[in-house]
């Protein structure tokens, strides 16, 4: 029973490998695709010269085409395909390595015929034992038409060669899912045969995306593509060479010239692009602008390179343009003028009663006190010919005005009297001469005053650079009398002598310019502007731009207030027909038309109001934080002002005289200053701004004045300067903390320290002033403080006492502090409150 168990696996194997051997020598019939098209694999094998048994075409169907589309391709696939071992049932054919041929055929193909098929050949004697076949010619059933094209050669390969022909994975068709690894050198395949034959002409490769197992073959109708003979991969494009050729070949900015200030239509137009555009290159850098704002120079040229332009940012408007003085005038249009000279001087050393007494006319009476306000302008004509001369106010409160005196003036007469000496505002005039770079001429006057002392005047003048010509100096020393008409004629002399010296010529055929030296509203006349010309001639009807003022000339007057028909060089005239307050101080330019003026004065406008809303401070986080980490809670203390005046220079110097009274605690703020009397609306102003109306050489109008009333706002009227000052500096004084003052109220020392029931008592000696119970007391020990406190129990023997005078001894008590040793000095103090003045605020 066993033995017959052990025979019939042998058996079995038998049949078995007879039946392999049958399935192997029958030729594999076409198969059905899922769409019930043959597969014509085979025969356009055959008509390539390549032979396929059925064990290969399983291998294709599960590993995909047996023609890899390049060698790159196979080799990225061996990366993704794990290697799978087939074992071959029937004869193996050799493959083609990538990229080889077949020889040419002797004869192109036929048109007719897609696939030509080879002859059939002999089937070799089956094998039932044979573990490995030697591979044959695989029989076909078409008739032989051509043998000599169908009589591929057959390679027999050893079974050692065939084993491993069939182990080589057969690559799938491209998936794209799957993404193609970088290219990879493929190692040369390993041959023992002679090399595989070249391919017809025809024959083709498929493409990487063909479906696997059906082939085309390429006829005379069908010609192949170029690629199909060597496909490769397309090579990525580089990064560089994509983002680096567009900037070699980006053309070069444009200049562009803008203005400071430019507003997003301005931008626009001088790009001559759509504002829309300009708004979304701006938003895309954060900023959200109307096409009305103005654009910050840097956002401007980062929207304009986008553009393709290059900033070139110019002030807003070029006074180059209107100020042809500028320019260099030609030697022979230049004519002789007068010389500009202006008085300076300390308070009433006389200035104004010197110039009264050149002109002859009595000026000094009609001036508040007796002290100018305001700059004056006189051209007085003389034996020497004519001298235009500039009274500047010799108060301290107008230093900018005097300033600007010095700046328009060829000659400086300093007046000090003999009497008083030099004083401040005496060096100050000297400062402002010298660094104006004009000469000085030194008027010592009162010297009919008994005390005067000229030597005296010299000395002190030497001292401080200002050497006299009699000295081996540069400077004229003159002394007069300005009451009694003293050496009038000298000093006439000696400023005709320095004017033919400085060669004093001007261009009077050219449009005038020159310099504001004081502007006021004039009920009847309106705004009044007295100009100093400079250069060339003005007449009625010309325009004009003067700071933020322009207009056009109505009428001119003279310092006499006749009225004239043209004014030249060197000639101060009053105009009439001026838009707005100019500021004293400010250029003075005839333009060719009112248009134009009006143009370059609202540019003129429109940069102030930019740089007094840049300069504006605003209360933040970070300066409310400061504030309160400094321990000023409450911010510091402001004296409000509502300041109106009969004159801009006058306005302008109280501005500067009062804000510089405030101090670090508290500060004077003009809420508003403006030229004229003060209206209704001043007064609001000041009733909602918690502030106070000061009016200097300016009324309140009715209406004003009943509304003060009601709103309880305080008006104060001013005729000298020296009052308003002082009005208010003692307010400020008033919101000034009190001083806190220490004062010594004696002194002692520690001789003998006493044990009683409560404690210790310390015997003193009182050495000076005297010891008050209760009184403060600080403890002095070596260099340092041992205590500070109050003295809490004062005896003399053993009587309670208030006091203890200096030269006596008495027992003390200290609160909260028995420390104390022998030798221990006593400090006995009290604290005062002072009132604190503004001078020692500072």
């Amino acid at each position: 029973m066993e033995k017959k168990k052990a025979e019939k696996p042998a058996k079995d194997k038998v049949e078995k490998t007879e039946k392999t051997a049958k399935k192997a020598a029958k030729p594999a019939a076409p198969k059905k695709t899922s769409k019930g098209s043959h597969d014509k694999k085979g025969e356009k094998n055959g008509a390539q010269g390549i032979l396929q048994t059925a064990a290969e075409t399983r291998a294709v169907q599960e590993e995909g085409s047996i023609a890899p589309p390049s060698q790159n391709l196979v080799s990225a696939f061996d990366l993704f395909k794990k290697k799978k071992l087939l074992h071959s049932t029937g004869p193996t054919v050799t493959r083609l390595a990538a990229g080889a041929s077949l020889p040419k055929p002797p004869k192109p193909e036929p048109p007719a015929a897609d696939v030509v098929k080879p002859a059939p050949s002999p089937l070799p004697a089956p094998q039932a034992a044979a573990p490995a076949p030697a591979p044959v010619a695989k029989p076909s059933s078409a008739p032989a038409a051509k043998p000599a094209a169908a009589a591929p050669t057959v390679l027999p390969a050893a079974p050692s060669v065939a084993k491993p022909a069939v182990q080589s994975p057969t690559p799938p068709a491209a998936k794209p899912a799957v993404p193609p690894a970088p290219p990879r050198p493929v190692p040369p395949s390993v041959r023992t045969g002679p090399p595989a034959p070249r391919p017809p002409a025809g024959a083709r490769f498929p493409a990487p995306g063909a479906r696997p197992g059906v082939h085309r073959p390429a006829g005379p109708g069908r010609p192949a593509p170029k690629h199909a003979a060597a496909p490769q991969p397309v090579p990525a494009k580089p990064v560089e060479p994509r983002s680096s050729a567009p900037s070699a070949a980006k053309p070069a900015l444009k200049k562009l010239q803008v203005s400071t200030l430019m507003t997003v239509r301005d931008l626009s137009e001088k790009m001559e692009v759509r504002s829309p555009d300009v708004i979304k290159k701006l938003m895309n850098l954060g900023i959200f602008a109307t096409i009305n704002q103005r654009l910050e120079p840097e956002s401007a040229s980062i929207v304009a390179q986008d553009f393709g332009y290059e900033l070139d940012f110019q002030p807003l408007y070029k006074e180059s343009e209107i100020t042809a003085h500028v320019e260099e005038e030609k030697p022979e249009s230049l004519k002789p003028r007068a010389p500009v000279v202006t008085v300076m001087g300390h308070v009433d050393h006389g200035k104004t009663t010197l110039l009264d007494a050149i002109r002859s006319t009595r000026v000094a009476e009609g001036e508040s006190g007796g002290i100018t306000q305001h700059i004056g302008a006189y051209r007085v004509r003389t034996s020497k010919g004519d001298i235009v001369f500039l009274d500047t106010p010799g108060h301290e409160a107008f230093t900018a005005m005097r300033a600007r005196g010095a700046k328009v003036t060829d000659i400086v007469v300093v007046v000090v009297s003999a009497t008083d000496g030099v004083m401040p505002q005496t060096v100050e005039a000297l400062d402002h001469a010298k660094a104006a770079d004009v000469p000085i001429v030194v008027a010592v006057n009162k010297v009919d005053l008994p005390g005067a002392n000229p030597q005296k005047i010299r000395q002190e003048l030497a001292n401080r650079g200002i050497q006299p010509e009699e000295w081996g100096g540069k400077n004229i020393f003159v002394d007069v009398s300005a009451k009694k008409r003293l050496h009038i004629d000298t000093l006439l002399e000696m400023l005709a002598l320095q004017a033919e010296m400085l060669d004093l010529k001007a261009n009077p055929d050219r449009p005038a310019y020159g310099v504001v030296l004081e502007a006021s509203l004039d009920p009847k006349k309106g705004v009044v502007a007295n100009v100093l010309i400079q250069a060339g001639t003005i007449k009625p009807g010309d325009a004009f731009v003067a700071g933020l003022a322009f207009g056009k000339v109505k009428a001119l007057h003279d310092d006499t207030g006749k009225r004239i028909i043209a004014a030249g060089p060197a000639t101060p005239v009053e105009i009439l027909g001026v838009i707005n307050t100019p500021q004293a101080g400010d250029t003075f330019n005839v333009v060719k038309d009112e248009r134009q003026a009006r143009e370059i004065a609202e540019r003129r406008a429109l940069i102030h109001r930019e740089q007094s809303l840049a300069h504006q401070k605003h209360m933040t986080l970070v300066g409310l934080k400061s504030q309160l980490s400094a321990g000023n809670v409450a911010a510091a203390k402001e004296l409000k002002i509502v300041l109106k005046a009969d004159v801009q220079g006058s306005l302008q110097a109280l501005k500067d005289s009062l804000e510089g009274l405030s101090t670090s605690e508290c500060r004077v703020r003009i809420i508003h200053g403006e030229v004229g009397n003060a209206n209704e609306s001043d007064v609001l102003l000041a009733s909602a701004s918690d502030a106070v109306t000061m009016l200097f050489h300016a009324a309140i109008d009715p209406r004003a004045e009943e509304v003060a009333a009601r709103e309880g706002v305080e008006v104060r009227k001013y005729e000298i300067i020296y009052d308003l000052i002082a009005d208010v500096k003692a307010a400020l004084e008033g919101l000034l903390e009190p001083e806190i003052v220490e004062v010594i109220v004696g002194k002692g020392e520690i001789r003998e320290i006493f044990s009683v029931k409560s404690g210790k008592v310390a015997g003193c000696m009182i050495r000076d002033g005297k010891a008050v119970r209760g009184s403060l007391v600080r403890i002095k020990r070596g260099e340092g403080v041992a205590y500070e406190g109050r003295v809490s129990t004062l005896k003399r023997f053993k009587d309670d006492v208030k006091e203890v005078e200096k030269g006596l001894e008495c027992g003390m008590d200290f609160e909260n502090f028995k420390d104390f040793q022998k030798g221990d000095q006593l400090e006995f103090y009290a604290k005062e409150t002072r009132t604190r003045r503004l001078s020692s605020s500072r």
